[in-house]
């Protein structure tokens, strides 16, 4: 997988408490921005949350964050990590919020 800067590569992780992704342009080697649950912008409000609803909340972060940046379309990065659960939350939450894959 290799993302450019127009089409830049949104990677995920997930550990057992928190899910991460980064959005990077492969080209310039850098990261464009990131979102977690651990971000400050959700901190407080994921709290009573399950699991695969703070991924929906974190997808909506990072789309919300490249639409500001201009970007309309990512490769996504699942990773070693199955299309499953939390991970596909969080890509069917992109989606929603406008972002294509």
């Amino acid at each position: 997988m290799f993302g450019t800067e127009a089409k830049p590569r949104l990677s995920v992780f997930r550990s057992a408490l928190h899910i991460y992704v980064q959005v990077i342009a492969d080209d310039m080697q850098r990261t464009l921005t990131e979102a977690s649950t651990l971000s400050q912008d959700l901190r407080g409000s994921l709290g009573p949350l399950k699991k695969v609803d703070q991924a929906k909340e974190v997808g909506k972060l990072v789309s919300k964050r490249l639409q500001d940046m201009g970007i309309s379309q990512v490769v996504f990065d699942r990773g070693r990590f199955l299309y499953h659960g939390r991970v596909r939350a969080l890509a069917e939450a992109v989606r929603e919020a406008g972002l294509k894959f």
